[in-house]
């Protein structure tokens, strides 16, 4: 058990909303275009990981190498695929037990933050109608370095006032769990089985979670 927690911090696709599969079919539809079989098996490699280093993985699986204007042409591409596919996101894209937990959170008085390595965070929280529960989004464009590196959860706790000890992680991907590690935070890993012994608390879904029991 860490400090008392004062902040809680969720990974967006994967623990508060259902978008890996609009992020597999963009992916697919870039490797189709520069000839790389790619299937949800690799797919699951990309979890948690930049847009950037994502393109980087799929190149490796192909053992492909192109322009550095190609390179950020197809970065385009898929964000473009992705953005489109998610027009109609809602609240009923939600995981289970995500709404109950942000407000028990409030009425506890804790602070809740997204951080996430997407460059869309805002975009889908605001289609999602969830920016009342939290004091800050930090994503892909406000960091140097992405998960694996603890930054996007450091600076997230910064803006909450809180110390990495005092917060909570919310992650669905090994790089995320790695990243809450690296930088001092208890990890909930959540709906993913190969976090089940690497996370320090683990659950199939946010409805088994009990915050009474850390705050």
């Amino acid at each position: 058990m860490n400090d008392k927690t004062k902040g809680l911090i969720f990974d967006l696709d994967g623990v508060l909303v259902t978008t890996e599969y609009n992020h597999f079919v963009s992916w697919k539809k870039i490797a189709k275009a520069i000839d790389v079989s790619f299937n949800e098996h690799d797919n699951e490699q990309l979890k948690g990981i930049s847009r950037a280093d994502s393109l980087k993985k799929i190149l490796e699986l192909g053992n492909k190498a192109i322009s550095e204007e190609l390179f950020e042409e197809l970065l385009a591409q898929k964000n473009e695929f992705y953005l489109n596919s998610i027009k109609k996101i809602n609240r009923s894209n939600l995981l289970p037990g995500v709404i109950e937990l942000l407000q028990s959170a409030a009425q506890m008085g804790l602070k809740c933050a997204v951080g996430s390595s997407s460059r869309n965070a805002r975009f889908i929280v605001t289609k999602l109608e969830l920016d009342f529960y939290f004091s800050t989004i930090v994503d892909g464009n406000d960091v140097t370095f992405p998960k694996p590196s603890p930054e996007v959860f450091l600076k997230g706790a910064q803006r909450m006032n809180c110390q990495p000890n005092e917060c909570l992680v919310f992650e669905d991907a090994l790089s995320g769990v790695a990243a809450a590690r690296a930088g001092g935070f208890m990890s909930i890993g959540v709906g993913n089985p190969l976090l089940k012994n690497v996370a320090d608390v683990y659950i199939d879904s946010l409805t088994e979670f009990r915050l009474e029991a850390y705050a």
